[in-house]
């Protein structure tokens, strides 16, 4: 990582968390203008007796008028952290006092605004070395950061903002000085230079790049031999692709053993349904405890697609869960898909707790169970391998389903019967608690991800009803996002949309789109993800370099224009959109996309090989090159039939496309032949001889 070199040292020994005095938080009640946002995440600070406003030119041009210093304060709704200082800091009058008479404050919700975020995240980083949410910043009345950290207690906050305005007073020169040096580094991250070297993909050396990353698999539990752990979604999809292209059966058995493991672990709401963001230690037992979509958007199709590679009836299961706690918690009735649950909720006691919505004592388990409890305390393990804290459980798995017949010599049907029972007995006794809260703001991005979970769920098992909420979901995009120019907004939320969308929104949904079509053969998501394709051309590339920045070029300048290019728990919005790229290539013959793609990979494969894990998505399209990549047409009066068939395959070196009658598009033109329905294999722009037949016309090309 780059570093600069940061003169306000004082100024950082308060960036720890550590104060042995007990805090006193004097609160009472009041409204600031976040009263008029939209996000539950600023609407939470409302209340608060700090003036927050939120970001905007306004706010701006008043720290400009007043010559003051800005606080920029980002966070969002199921972060844990940030309700615990917004009530050790935030809702006290002398925190308040000290900020409202210093310094204009904004309160900004990281899911609305990514772009601002990752400027301020980049910041903190170059400061500290590390950064996360609470994401605390003091910034010049321009908006350019001098000083930051993470969560601070009161004391440490309070004398940190009294010596940076004493400094600000003083000496207002060495703040500038802090100002344009971390300009200069936040300019120089994330940028990405035109590769113009030749790269032989047939032959380059993936093999070298995955031993490399096997070095640190953690076998016993799967995923990453440390902690926390993070699902990484993209990084199993990746390597499951690999295992089988390759025909690795040790990094197959791996993979497995991780999608499982998750599957067992507390991360997973047995429950429910649902998946938690992370788990705090290394066997996937505790979480933290906020739901996010996009993790479950991803796992439900990850989950769909190993269940393809493997036929683990554990999958299927896994992405019933998903897919029913999806519709049933995080579902607008119009089709839009809400964003996270909260980790936090309020107890027994009336205190605000992460996890206590989730976790059971062992008497609590015991009372609504009843005479299954001997079964259940094994299969979720009620005992030393399942306690948490506090006498309470978090529950987990360690056994299959055969091992538990075994030991109790019941039959699969029975006990599938049981563990529907007590699902729905401890979904009626914790109904009754309070529920975490709702962050109800539908994001776009999100809701790609989700809507493309969908869609893969319905091509591997066929559940009309997933389709069904696909096409809604997709509908509901296309009637309140999309706007006439052509343009994606980011957030809807009470019937409004406000802010401008960024090249992850138009990534994820071409995804989804493109998918969607190959499930449907409904030819207007694959025009209309052409349509968005086209405007990312116009407003989001830099044909220097041929990447496409995260900003649209309409939007308010901010400290630096950057590209997202490194996968994280969410693929990087280059690399999805490369990806998409690829496909449209083919589906639509246009070559300037394939050229694109090509180049955009070819300028990170340098970093590829240094970083594997943050460029799976990266790989994945590497491996596009590398090997033969199919296309499957189908045409003919039963081509959705067939189709419907091919989706079981596990072929992610292939795209689909068809028509059931003649078509005018690339791939459909003059392969229609009246009476019949033909399924045609083309690589490299020639083609077997046409099937009738789907297993025979899959058999050479599956993996």
């Amino acid at each position: 990582m780059r570093t600069v070199k940061v003169t306000l040292v004082l100024l950082l020994t308060f960036a720890s968390c550590n104060s042995s005095k007990k805090d006193i938080v004097n609160t009472h009640q009041f409204k600031n203008l976040l009263v008029n946002e939209t996000s539950p995440y600023l609407l939470q600070h409302a209340n608060n007796p700090v003036d927050w406003l939120a970001w905007n030119d306004v706010t701006f041009a008043t720290a400009k008028e007043k010559n003051k210093l800005i606080i920029i304060s980002i966070g969002y709704a199921a972060c844990h952290w940030c309700h615990v200082m917004e009530h050790e800091s935030f809702e006290d009058n002398a925190v308040a006092d000290v900020m409202n008479e210093n310094y204009i404050s904004i309160k900004v919700d990281r899911e609305e605004r990514p772009d601002v975020d990752q400027i301020y995240i980049n910041a903190v980083q170059l400061m500290t070395g590390s950064a996360g949410w609470p994401l605390n910043v003091v910034a010049l009345p321009d908006g350019r950061p001098v000083w930051g950290g993470t969560y601070f207690k009161k004391r440490d906050w309070i004398s940190a903002l009294e010596q940076i305005q004493k400094i600000y007073v003083e000496d207002p020169d060495k703040l500038i000085e802090n100002a344009n040096q971390l300009e200069a580094g936040i300019k120089s991250m994330d940028l990405v230079p035109l590769n113009t070297d030749k790269i032989d993909y047939p032959t380059f050396n993936t093999n070298q790049i995955v031993k490399k990353w096997s070095e640190s698999f953690d076998h016993k539990f799967g995923g990453l031999n440390r902690a926390p752990k993070f699902m990484m979604p993209s990084n199993y999809a990746f390597l499951l692709r690999y295992a089988k292209q390759e025909k690795d059966e040790h990094l197959m058995n791996y993979v497995d053993n991780t999608l499982q493991k998750i599957a067992y672990g507390g991360i997973y709401d047995h429950i429910g349904g649902g998946f938690s963001r992370y788990s705090v230690d290394t066997k996937w037992h505790v979480p933290h405890f906020e739901k996010m979509l996009y993790d479950n958007g991803q796992l439900a199709s990850l989950y769909s697609d190993a269940y393809t590679a493997t036929k683990n009836p554990l999958y299927k299961e896994v992405v019933e869960g998903i897919l029913a706690f999806v519709a049933l918690e995080l579902t607008d009735k119009n089709g839009g898909f809400y964003s996270s649950l909260d980790a936090d909720s309020i107890d027994q006691n009336g205190n605000l707790n992460e996890g206590a919505y989730y976790i059971y004592s062992k008497e609590e388990i015991q009372t609504q169970i009843g005479d299954d409890f001997e079964i259940f305390k094994e299969y979720y393990n009620i005992n030393n391998y399942g306690i948490w804290e506090n006498n309470h459980y978090v529950l987990i798995r360690d056994k299959s389903d055969l091992e538990i017949l075994k030991n109790f010599n019941i039959s699969l049907k029975q006990l599938q019967e049981k563990k529907t029972k007590w699902k729905k007995i401890l979904l009626n006794f914790r109904s009754k608690r309070n529920k975490p809260r709702l962050d109800d703001k539908i994001l776009t991005s999100w809701n790609g991800l989700m809507l493309k979970g969908y869609v893969d769920a319905y091509k591997v098992f066929g559940n009309k009803d997933y389709l069904k909420i696909a096409l809604k979901n997709a509908n509901f995009i296309k009637d309140n996002v999309l706007q006439e120019d052509g343009a994606l907004f980011r957030n809807h939320k009470n019937g409004k949309s406000n802010i401008n969308g960024y090249l992850e929104d138009y990534a994820t949904v071409i995804d989804a789109y493109i998918s969607l079509y190959e499930a449907s053969l409904d030819e207007q998501w694959l025009q209309t993800a052409n349509q968005l394709t086209e405007y990312t051309f116009k407003h989001f590339f830099d044909t220097k370099n041929q990447m496409f920045y995260y900003t649209n070029d309409k939007d308010p300048a901010l400290v630096s224009r950057n590209f997202e290019y490194r996968d994280n728990v969410i693929p990087a919005s280059n690399s999805i959109h490369a990806k998409n790229l690829f496909k449209l290539a083919h589906y639509i013959d246009n070559n300037k996309y394939n050229e694109v793609a090509r180049q955009m990979l070819a300028n990170v494969t340098p970093e590829i090989q240094q970083y594997p894990t943050g460029f799976s998505n990266w790989l994945d399209l590497l491996m596009n090159y590398k090997n033969s990549y199919y296309e499957v047409v189908v045409v003919g009066k039963n081509a959705k039939e067939k189709i419907k068939a091919i989706n079981t395959y596990y072929l992610p070196n292939a795209l689909l496309a068809g028509s059931i009658t003649e078509g005018n598009s690339p791939l459909i033109k003059e392969r229609y032949i009246d009476g019949k329905t033909m399924i045609y294999i083309c690589v490299n722009n020639a083609c077997k001889l046409p099937e009738t037949d789907v297993k025979k016309s899959i058999n050479p090309i599956k993996l």
